[in-house]
This record gives C-alpha cells, structure tokens and sequence, in this order.
C-alpha cells in the first residue's frame, strides 16, 4: 500500500492505469476517501494513469493536528506530486477536492494542464453551521452527523434505486477519523477564494448538481463567471454527482480531460 512520507504528514494514494499516460489527478470530498473515485476509474484508465489520494486527516492518510485550511491541503497535494516526480497534472476534485482545486489553479497553475471544479464553491455556508457541525462530531462521533450528512449528498430517488451505493457512502463516511473530519471543516469554515478564482488562467471545466443543496448550481455559475473561458455542465444530480449522476459526470470529465 503506497504512503508518501510528507514533511508533515503521510498521505496515502494509489495509482491505476498505463505507467506512461498522462496523469490525472483526482481529490476527494470531505467526509470520503479515495473510493468516492471508482466508479470513474475504467472510462479514464483508458487513456489516462490516475492519481487518488486520501486527503489529510482522511481515510488511510495521517490525521495531524487541525484545524487545517485549504491552502495547507493544496500543498499536501503539491507535494505529492513533488514527491512522485510528476511536474504536471489534471486535476479534478469534487467539494473540498474542487477547494483544493481553486487554490491550486489561482497559486500553482503552472502544475496544472486541466482543471476540473465539481460540486464546489468559492465559499461555502456560515461560520456558525460548520461550528455547530464540529461540535456534534466532538461530542457524538461521526455518527451524530452521518445520516443528515449523506441525506444533502444525494437524492430522494437515488436513496431509494441505489442502495448499494449508499451503504458504501455511509462507510465512507462513518470510517472517516472524526478528529480529521473536524480538522477539515474548519478549513473549508475558514475558507474564502471569491477574490482568487479569478485568476485562474488554466483550462477549467465546472460541473454542479441541479439539486445540489450543499453547493447548488449558482456557486457553480458563480465560479464559471469569474474564471475566463470556463466550460460549464450541470447533471442530474444532488452533491456527489459522480456518484449519482454516474455516467454523465465521467463522460463530461473524460471529453474535457481528453480535449
């Protein structure tokens, strides 16, 4: 199982497809760890070697003292990618991996070919509805928010055809280190890249869920009007629409990563 030893924490990541095809570089949402990513994995290993990691705090990956911020998990993924001696990627990430992404694309454009913002938003909810969250994870663990958490993420028809797909969200979810999870409301609390994303220069796709309640398709529209030239695609779908929106989403990430 392949760890990258940071300086300050240890990531932990995988790598699927050819050896020589160019990178793709995918980050995950909050709550999740790199299997949010696999239904995606045999359209892009056709043409692509991806790249998933657990995020900080996240699944197989260190949990280090928080509160993080978003900067600070952007350059976790900057050095990973020094690490691995990759000196340039797609990059597609989804809520606090599309965080990460602006960061990236706003400070680090030059690691960056392609950069796709899913289910995302310069910034997300008041301060006082993260506080609150971080308290009931304090006190209850992650099952004191996990049913609420997953309830936003999908909707009511796909609750009732995917059940397969929820249980193995909600393990997601419950497995995830609470002190991580804390750690990482706190970043994207804090965050706030509303100034930033505009300058993002780097070929950028944006994708949102129409009924996406956590970050609904105006943030979205929000981001595309601020980064020039950004192409724009809104599915069927609440927040993980990757997971829900299945098929559309991974052809709209393969045709813009491939263009």
């Amino acid at each position: 199982m392949p760890f990258a030893e940071l300086p300050d924490v240890r990531l932990h990541y995988r790598f699927d497809g050819a050896d020589d095809a160019p990178v793709v570089m995918l980050s995950n949402s909050l709550g999740t760890n790199l299997s949010m990513w696999d239904a995606q994995l045999p359209a892009l290993t056709r043409r692509f070697r991806v790249l998933r990691y657990d995020s900080r705090g996240h699944g197989q990956s260190a949990v280090t003292p928080g509160p993080y911020t978003i900067e600070q998990l952007a350059r976790d993924a900057l050095g990973l990618l020094d690490a691995l001696g990759l000196a340039q990627v797609r990059f597609c990430g989804l809520s606090m991996g599309g965080m990460v992404g602006q960061w990236l694309g706003a400070n680090a454009a030059q690691r960056l070919s392609r950069l796709v913002l899913c289910n995302t938003a310069a910034r997300i909810g008041a301060p006082d509805i993260w506080n609150a969250r971080i308290d009931a994870v304090n006190k209850g663990g992650m099952a004191a928010i996990a049913e609420s958490v997953i309830a936003r993420w999908y909707t009511a028809p796909f609750f009732a055809a995917a059940p397969n797909a929820i249980s193995a969200t909600r393990n997601m979810l419950l497995t995830t280190p609470a002190a991580g999870y804390v750690a990482s409301c706190a970043a994207v609390r804090d965050m706030d890249q509303r100034e930033s994303v505009s300058r993002i220069s780097v070929s950028t796709l944006i994708i949102a869920g129409a009924h996406d309640a956590v970050t609904p398709p105006s943030e979205g529209r929000y981001l595309a009007e601020r980064i020039a030239g950004t192409k724009y695609a809104e599915l069927a779908a609440a927040h993980l629409s990757n997971i829900e929106a299945e098929m559309a989403f991974t052809s709209a990430l393969s045709e813009f990563l491939a263009d």
